[in-house]
């Protein structure tokens, strides 16, 4: 006699909520990073594991890439390993599977892998047999990803040694699970590319001035809660209209293009920085952290590498930090202001090294003046 719930139709009940559930997850995360966790954690609980992974395969590297561990990990699992690969000729299965067999009119099928390998042949060793072994796991149900119409990954779910084995029917459910993870992922992806071309300058590749604002306030209010050092370095690329006039505006994108490049590389020497365009010839660099004199460091070194481009005549570069003597700063607009009159100094001196707010007393003077009597170059957008 069976129990409420079990039978054929309660099974299809109990793995369609699974379905939705998985579904619902994924739609409801915010990152990659939570999509991946979600698609892993729904398809472990909807087949009753106890662990499961989600992986993408790096077609160009010739790798499979652990991107989430979750659930019952082993010693040396981490849930979002940094550098856990493995050689795709380990898995000779994932081409067979991805390519021969799908290419020839099949499905990306899952299949089942117990740790007893096929009849528990003397010897067997298949790599996915023997990891299985040595993390104390008795079977595992391993599902292809497609997405675009091409193989993406996998999702693999196992179960400890003495639960029941996965059979053909687990195999066929995973199979459905991998295609709703599908789903969520292709959707997640779509939503990070809208993000990334919200937040990204598109002839540069830097971040904008949208991902600035947005920083830049999380930034100040960090210092005030917690006292952390913020910096912003304001530049102004010289010479950008006479290149346009003379050469064209093909070429001045391409001085564009090479300034960015190096804001990006001396910016890479403070841990976190933010490079930014924030339009036409104007640029910045956000820092969290880094004292103040590494930071004008760093400047000096941009002035000097702006210097040596082949196109340009250098940048004017203006330096504002909460570790120099400048007053209270309660708002990113009084940062902001502080760094953009530092690069005016600059800009009108010609000054080939960074001009610094509270090293040089005439640059909080000048950011403070009343709005009557200093037109701000540029608008913040922040709390005043």
């Amino acid at each position: 006699m069976r129990g409420e719930g079990e039978g054929v139709g309660g099974t299809e009940d109990v793995r369609l909520r699974a379905v939705v559930s998985l579904a619902q997850a994924m739609a409801a995360a915010h990152t990659p990073r939570e999509s991946w966790r979600a698609a892993a954690l729904g398809a472990r609980d909807a087949l009753a594991g106890n662990f499961a992974a989600l992986s993408t395969w790096e077609r160009e590297l010739g790798r499979l890439r652990v991107l989430v561990n979750a659930g019952e990990r082993a010693a040396g699992e981490e849930e979002f390993p940094e550098d856990e690969t493995y050689p795709v000729h380990q898995f000779p299965e994932i081409t067979e599977f991805l390519h021969e067999r799908w290419a020839g009119g099949g499905e990306p099928n899952a299949w089942v892998e117990t740790a007893a390998g096929p009849g528990d042949a003397a010897g067997y060793c298949h790599e996915r047999v023997t990891a299985l072994r040595r993390r104390g796991r008795g079977c595992c149900v391993v599902a292809p990803i497609v997405l675009h119409g091409r193989a993406w990954g996998e999702l693999y779910v196992a179960r400890p040694v003495g639960a029941p084995v996965f059979d053909a029917a687990d195999a066929d459910f995973a199979t459905v699970l991998a295609s709703v993870a599908a789903a969520g992922i292709a959707q997640t992806e779509r939503l990070e590319e809208v993000r990334r071309l919200a937040f990204t300058d598109p002839l540069t590749g830097l971040a904008n001035r949208r991902a600035v604002d947005v920083r830049l306030d999380e930034a100040v209010e960090s210092h005030r809660r917690d006292g952390s050092v913020v910096s912003l370095v304001v530049c102004d690329l010289n010479g950008l209209k006479r290149v346009n006039d003379t050469r064209g505006h093909a070429v001045g994108d391409r001085l564009l293009e090479r300034f960015g490049s190096v804001l990006s590389l001396c910016g890479a020497k403070l841990p976190g920085a933010l490079a930014a365009r924030l339009g036409g010839d104007e640029f910045c660099l956000l820092s969290v952290g880094p004292p103040p004199d590494d930071v004008v460091e760093v400047a000096s070194e941009l002035c000097v590498r702006a210097g040596e481009l082949e196109l340009g005549e250098g940048v004017a570069c203006g330096v504002a930090s909460t570790g120099d003597p400048i007053g209270p700063v309660r708002s990113a607009r009084r940062l902001f202001r502080l760094a953009d009159a530092a690069q005016y100094r600059a800009k009108a001196a010609r000054a080939t090294t960074p001009v610094v707010a509270g090293r040089d007393g005439a640059v909080v003077q000048l950011a403070d003046m009343p709005q009557p009597e200093r037109a701000e170059r540029r608008r913040f957008r922040g709390r005043g």
